[in-house]
């Protein structure tokens, strides 16, 4: 059986069976609701880079899971923040946070003098002295809580692996708590910190989308009253193709596909493709009805003609989209999977849900026609006899004549003398076309590439102006975390290279500021040297709270070494990032730790180092797998090698031609437009395939190749 003789039995389906079917759409839309609902927004680093690889593991495992506690930062700033009255609400902030769930620890400079009061005076209290105070803060607070007179920060540290869901939770929570401390007035308190920026980009990004449906929303109205004017129910398209969104947005949340900063990009994309399926159903079906077809009649050869054309089409921009899935970054292959399920919901709603809705529309007015018919006839009014003829105009305006009348408007005019100009030149026309694509080629391996989330956000954006400035006061807090493997925690020797190492990093590496381990503890508590044996060494470990021991060692073997590179990542950059990494790493090898010693460096800044490799060679990979997916398709639906070469080369030219924009027009290239090839091969090919339908069409017809081509150019598909 032929692929239209499968899609005319659809179609007598479809007729028969049309109330059971908008019941049952009707009836999943509240199943997509419900899947809707489902969805969660990611934005962290398992979205930039593949859980498999090894630098991801080395961070989630190794750190996360044995030392990583995200924290929310709280910073309080006044005047002099260093007197009872803050400190005193710094302790009841603290006596409310650690109950609540997911918060693991809670450290500030409050509790630290608490802490050394009780050991002095076995009073766990803030003293009520402000000498005391003083001198408790300048002997054992450290500097990172409190950077100076004006500032103190509390850390509310969570596991390092809990869900966006559940950092939200206890962000609410501790607002609540921050409201209800009493910090003495004048002194402003500011809830931040990575979990909340985090946080306030996923609300942001949900807000981004709402506006991007809304503006396409409206943007598509416009289109469709400006150039379907010759259809009854020119708005039924976007009605069709907004269901076929609903029934996405169910799929994403039952198939646990996340919503990215990629993904929200997807439904402006997937409106402007499922208007396309939408239009090609409503138009063939307006045609056939002009044709004195029934409604059933109409229904059927509407689904056996264009069915099969709409879903080659859609066949080719899936193929475009399936490169998408190669990419090893995971939140573009979420992207992937969201447009092909996305294209197949649209195209499913055009087929079934359009369709009938025309289809009993049309059984409806033909009802009113009839009915004002009867009327007439009875009353013998003839002011009536002219009732119905609006809508048998507008009929007729939607017929074969149809192609006059769009020759005739600007848009038309405008295409058919673009048209002529070309084909009059066509070899001057290539040559440019191959000249600028060339050009855009080879200037595209040029156009930097940005990964730093804080540049995707609104610059004016609340959440971002405090993370900065957190930034401003610490001086940054990116981190290369060193995880050490030994043997012997109590090992002298181990202790020794810890703390050589680590100064001679501070010491020759101009972007590293600081360091701190277990060996910045030991040091402390026993006068600035390391003891030479390893009972004295354990000791001192068993004097250790067990919160800072556990921020630095675990277990028996494993210890961990921070090296401070301040703000990193808006300073050096990833690429600064990754190779001080390669650095260190050298520093190792020419260093040598002791024998029975492994040494991983890991961190959130090296983790995010793989997304430039990934965005760089992952796009070209995708981009070219994508066009020999496109070619070799084609060729298997035609069977014809220039049918099959004709979309491919087009999609070629105008992909170079966006690499030479973008660079000569200073953009770079983010997760979102290292898709750009692929999204041009998957949307722009459908409209290359549909152009060269209608070309052929018409020479099939007897006309000649240029006026087959200026009648693809002008006339609507049909």
């Amino acid at each position: 059986m032929t692929i239209k003789g499968m899609f005319e039995k659809l179609g007598i389906f479809i007729e028969d069976n049309a109330i059971s079917i908008l019941i049952i759409a009707f009836l999943l839309i509240f199943v997509a609701i419900g899947g809707a609902q489902q969805i969660e927004m990611k934005s962290g680093t398992d979205t930039f880079v593949e859980k498999t690889s090894q630098l991801y593991q080395d961070y989630d495992h190794l750190y996360l899971n044995l030392f990583g506690k995200e924290s929310i930062v709280v910073i309080v700033e006044g005047n002099d923040v260093r007197n009872a009255g803050v400190f005193e609400a710094i302790d009841r902030l603290e006596q409310m946070a650690a109950p609540i769930p997911n918060v693991v620890k809670t450290s500030s400079a409050a509790s630290v003098i608490k802490d050394a009061n009780y050991q002095l005076t076995g009073r766990s209290l803030i003293p009520t002295r402000e000498a005391d105070i003083q001198q408790l803060a300048a002997s054992y607070v450290p500097e990172y809580l409190l950077p100076d007179d004006t500032h103190t920060l509390v850390f509310i540290k969570m596991a390092g692996d809990i869900t966006d869901k559940h950092k939200q939770e206890v962000l609410r929570e501790l607002n609540t708590a921050v409201e209800m401390s009493a910090f003495p007035p004048d002194y402003n308190i500011i809830v931040t910190g990575d979990p909340a920026f985090t946080i306030s980009m996923n609300n942001e990004m949900m807000s981004s989308m709402r506006v991007l449906l809304m503006y396409s929303v409206i943007l598509m109205v416009f289109v469709l009253y400006l150039v379907f004017k010759h259809v009854r129910w020119r708005l039924m398209p976007l009605a069709i193709v907004l269901l076929g969104i609903i029934y996405t947005f169910g799929a994403m949340g039952y198939l646990k596909i996340p919503m990215t900063m990629v993904s929200t990009a997807a439904f402006p994309v997937l409106i402007g493709l499922g208007i396309d399926y939408a239009i090609q159903f409503h138009n063939r079906i307006e045609e056939e009805l002009d044709r004195g077809e029934s409604s059933a009649e109409a229904v059927v050869n509407t689904i056996k003609h264009t069915g099969p054309a709409v879903l080659i089409a859609l066949t080719i921009t899936a193929l475009g989209f399936i490169s998408l899935s190669t990419s090893p970054v995971p939140m573009i292959q979420d992207f992937s999977k969201l447009l092909l399920i996305g294209i197949v919901m649209c195209f499913l709603s055009s087929l079934f849900i359009g369709v009938i809705l025309i289809y009993y529309l049309d059984s409806l007015r033909n009802i009113r026609v009839l009915r004002m018919e009867q009327i007439r006839s009875m009353l013998d009014l003839p002011l009536l006899r002219n009732f119905s003829q609006p809508d048998t105009m507008n009929k007729n305006a939607g017929g074969t004549d149809a192609g006059p009348k769009q020759e005739s408007d600007l848009i038309g005019r405008l295409i058919h003398a673009t048209t002529t100009f070309t084909l009059k030149h066509p070899a001057v026309i290539l040559v440019i076309a191959a000249v600028f694509c060339a050009n855009g080629l080879y200037v595209d391996s040029f156009v930097p590439i940005e990964t730093d989330t804080q540049t995707f956000v609104p610059q004016d954006m609340q959440a971002l102006l405090d993370l900065k400035h957190l930034s401003d006061i610490t001086g940054g807090d990116d981190q290369l975390n060193l995880i050490i493997k030994t043997g012997d925690v109590t090992d002298p020797a181990v202790l020794h290279w810890i703390d050589d190492f680590a100064r001679h990093e501070v010491e020759r590496r101009d972007n590293i500021y600081s360091s701190d381990s277990i060996v910045t503890l030991i040091k402390s508590m026993n006068g600035g040297v390391i003891p030479d044996n390893s009972g004295d060494i354990e000791r001192l470990y068993d004097k250790m709270s067990e919160d800072n021991r556990d921020m630095y060692m675990y277990g028996s073997n494993t210890l961990l070494l921070n090296l401070n590179i301040g703000d990193a990542m808006g300073g050096i950059g990833l690429e600064g990032i990754d190779a001080l990494s390669d650095i260190v790493q050298e520093d190792i090898k020419w260093m040598l730790p002791p024998p029975d010693m492994s040494i991983t460096i890991t961190g959130g800044s090296i983790v995010f180092s793989e997304v430039i490799d990934a965005l760089t060679s992952g796009r070209i990979f995708m981009t070219y797998l994508g066009l020999m997916l496109v070619f070799m398709g084609l060729l298997a639906i035609y069977r014809d090698l220039t049918k099959a070469l004709v979309p491919v080369v087009t999609m070629f030219m105008v992909i170079g031609w966006a690499g030479g924009l973008m660079y000569y027009m200073g953009m770079v290239y983010t997760p979102m437009t290292a898709t750009l090839g692929a999204l041009i091969l998957g949307v722009g090919s459908e409209y290359a395939v549909l152009m060269m339908e209608r070309y052929y069409e018409e020479k099939d017809k007897g006309a000649g190749p240029v006026e087959a081509m200026q009648e693809a150019s002008v006339t609507r598909p049909a």
